[in-house]
Order: C-alpha cells, then sequence, then structure tokens
C-alpha cells in the first residue's frame, strides 16, 4: 500500500505524523509525497486559529481529489474539536481523536486496534541532524483564548526511562540534537510524579547525543534550578522560548496567565544573569506574543509594546488574536478588528526585525559551535549556532552533521 503522510501546525503533530510513517514503513508499506496518488492519506490537522482549521479542511479535499478511491484518516487538534464537520467531508473514512492516536495505524491496516491511550509516544526522523521528541501533552491551564486543554487533554507524560529510551533510538540513527516538544513542556512529570529538571538530567547521559533545545516553556515553570543546572555546562543549548502572550498585568490577568510583568521580566534577567558573560556568546531568548486580545486597546498595547521592546528578546513570534469557540475570551467585550490587529501585527514583526539584528550583531565575534545540515543548497551549507544563530558555509560534505568551533 501507498501511503502519503500530511501535517499543519506544530512540532508535536511532525513528531507524531513521523512516529506514525514509521509504523507504516515498518509494516511493509511505501510512503510516498502527498501530491502522488496514494491509496492512504493521513492528515494530521491544526486547529490554533479559524484559518488553521480552515487549513486542514481545504488539505483534506485536496487529496480526496488526487485520488477519489483512496482512504482518508484525519488525526490532529481539529480532529477532537471539529469530529463532526470532518467527518462530512466526502473522502473521510475515520477520524482519530486525542485518545485515538494508538490506533491510527493498525486499524488502519486492518489491524487490532491498541485501544486507547493517555499518552502517544512520537518522536520525528528525517533530518540528518536534528529530532523532535514529544515529552508532555496536553494542559491543564485553559488559559481564556486557548483550545489545546480541549484539542489534546489534560496534561501528562510518559515516565523518564520510556523517552530516555527514545533518545537512545534517536541517537542510533546519528542525529546528533533533539528537540524536546510538548504542549505544555515544563509540566513533565504531572502524571509520573517526576519533574522537568530530572528528565533533562537523564537525557543528558544519553551517548551520541551532543545538544538538547527545550521548544518552549512557560515563565512559570522555567525555575532558577534550571537554569543554573543549563548554565553549569549540560548539554541543553542556551536557547529559551518563553510564551509572554501580553505585556501588560490587566490581560494577562483577563487571559488567565499566570504571572506578571514583573515576573517575567525577573526570568529573563536571571536567564542572562546565569547564562551572559563576556567573551561569551549571548543566551537566546524568543517569545510569543498576541496581538489583539480582547479589551486590548490602543493604549494597552503601546504599553505592552513598550515592554516587549524593553527586554530586548532576541526574536518575538507573532500572531494575531484568532476568536476560538468554546473559550472564556469568544464572549468577552472589547474584540478587536482585523485591521487593528493587522496593523499591531506588522509593528510587532518589524520590532522583532530589529531586535533581532540587533541580538546577531551583539554576539559578532564571539566562539560558538554550529550543527551543519546535510544539505546543499546552491553550494552552500547551513546550520545554528547553540543559541539559534543561522551561520551559512560553502558546502563541505565532511562537516555534515557535525558540531563544529566557529566565530560567529
Amino acid at each position: 500500500m501507498k501511503v502519503a503522510l500530511l501535517t499543519l501546525g506544530c512540532k508535536l503533530n511532525y513528531a507524531e505524523t513521523s512516529t506514525y510513517a514509521r509504523a507504516f514503513a515498518e509494516a511493509g508499506n511505501e510512503i510516498v509525497p502527498w501530491r502522488e496518488k496514494a491509496d492512504l492519506y493521513v492528515v494530521n490537522t491544526c486547529s490554533v486559529t479559524e484559518i488553521s482549521d480552515s487549513k486542514s479542511r481545504n488539505l483534506i479535499r485536496k487529496v480526496h481529489r488526487i485520488n477519489p478511491s483512496a482512504r482518508i484518516a484525519v488525526t490532529g487538534c481539529s480532529a477532537q474539536l471539529r469530529r463532526d464537520a470532518l467527518e462530512r467531508i466526502e473522502g473521510v473514512s475515520r477520524v482519530f481523536g486525542a485518545e485515538e492516536k494508538q490506533s491510527l495505524v493498525p486499524e488502519m491496516l486492518g489491524l487490532q486496534a491498541k485501544g486507547e491511550g493517555t499518552f502517544f509516544p512520537a518522536y520525528s526522523i528525517g533530518e540528518r541532524t536534528r529530532s523532535f521528541l514529544k515529552v508532555q501533552d496536553g494542559c491543564d491551564n485553559f488559559c481564556a483564548y486557548c483550545t489545546v486543554p480541549f484539542a489534546r487533554g489534560r496534561s501528562r507524560n510518559q515516565a523518564i526511562c520510556g523517552i530516555v529510551r527514545e533518545a537512545e533510538a534517536i541517537a542510533a540513527t546519528g542525529v546528533r540534537e533533539i528537540v524536546l516538544t510538548g504542549v505544555n513542556t515544563g509540566d513533565f512529570g504531572r502524571s509520573t510524579g517526576e519533574s522537568f529538571l530530572d528528565l533533562l538530567k537523564a537525557l543528558n547521559e544519553v551517548e551520541g547525543i551532543g545538544r538538547y533545545r527545550i521548544s518552549s516553556i512557560e515563565p512559570n515553570l522555567l525555575t532558577d534550578e534550571i537554569i543554573d543546572w543549563i548554565a553549569s555546562g549540560s548539554k541543553v543549548l542556551p536557547h529559551f522560548h518563553i510564551p509572554l502572550q501580553v505585556g501588560t498585568d490587566e490581560l494577562l490577568k483577563a487571559m488567565g496567565r499566570r504571572y506578571d510583568t514583573i515576573f517575567f521580566k525577573d526570568k529573563i534577567e536571571s536567564i542572562r544573569s546565569a547564562l551572559d558573560s563576556p567573551g561569551k556568546a549571548l543566551a537566546f531568548i524568543g517569545i510569543d506574543v498576541m496581538a489583539g486580545l480582547p479589551g486590548e486597546s490602543d493604549e494597552l498595547f503601546e504599553r505592552s509594546y513598550r515592554f516587549i521592546e524593553s527586554l530586548r528578546p532576541a526574536f518575538i513570534h507573532v500572531f494575531p488574536y484568532s476568536r476560538r469557540p468554546g473559550t472564556r475570551a469568544f464572549d468577552l467585550p472589547g474584540q478587536v478588528s482585523a485591521e487593528v490587529k493587522e496593523i499591531r501585527v506588522k509593528r510587532l514583526e518589524s520590532l522583532c526585525t530589529r531586535l533581532h539584528d540587533e541580538f546577531v550583531q551583539a554576539n559578532r565575534g564571539l566562539p560558538e559551535k554550529v550543527l551543519f545540515e546535510s544539505r546543499d543548497r546552491n553550494g552552500m551549507m547551513s546550520g545554528f549556532t547553540g543559541n539559534y544563530i543561522r551561520i551559512e558555509r560553502a558546502y563541505d560534505p565532511a562537516l555534515a552533521g557535525k558540531i563544529v568551533d566557529i566565530t560567529i
């Protein structure tokens, strides 16, 4: 059987899709590009915004047109939140919700399903240099704007010993860097009584893996103990992506976030105090920011903008607030128009460009290490430093997949 797999959304989805692909291949099936005529299409959907839901539906219709006789299996966040709508799309054979993921491959192969499972272990393999390893799923925060707890369920994880085995399997393929992914990664251990720091220390001992990145971590879960341990010389890179969402205390409280601006700024300063020193590359700090949350007046946006600017992040992931049915924010007063959100997004993106350029400039002339990728792009190769600056150089196959000392 020819199987094509398509993914929308986050790194977690990519890790899960890669795991489906390995299982289909191990059962003797051929994995083909989705634009080819496959016998089975697996569409891993996203529902973080209304646009994501629409893209998911359109992609299902597109593969059905490629081969109207093919079966289509749909999973991901839209599958959980919009099951009825997806089941009505022509060509869809089966929709797998959040607790049915472990049944997808056996059921589509006509085998006995494994039944429901609270945690679906997953990691990606495909790039020679980097793998995404799922360490946690779900969230208990129920922020006012977010559908994730409804789409992926409550916070849960597998035990450290299982994740270490997966990291060892990744290392055996020659991958040198692992990105730790989850919905609320720092909440690791809620279902096993372990801690995220325990996990980091255990993974640090896996032979063959040279570097770890934390994909994202909530500020209230990034403890001083974690920061100090990373600074002590571990394999975990000085690369932090920390969701802020908005830079005013009024809106942080209204959205149900578990910190205020003083706490957030103190956390950024703690990272820099522990990791930044003369002659050493600076820690990368990225933040998530949502433009146009309900109640965000012009005055509140300006305050938020100035606060973000004062943080001097290396990167700002900016996205407009999307009104999601079933969330508390859906019915809040002060909904911001699409036109105003677009203006605010552009201002924040311009700020991001300026701050990122300043970050790169501040690191020039400093020593770092780069993990070069294996791709030859018009005679050039690239890779990222530990603090996530992209470096390009003339292609040299001897450097592919290797960690190399450079000067930024």
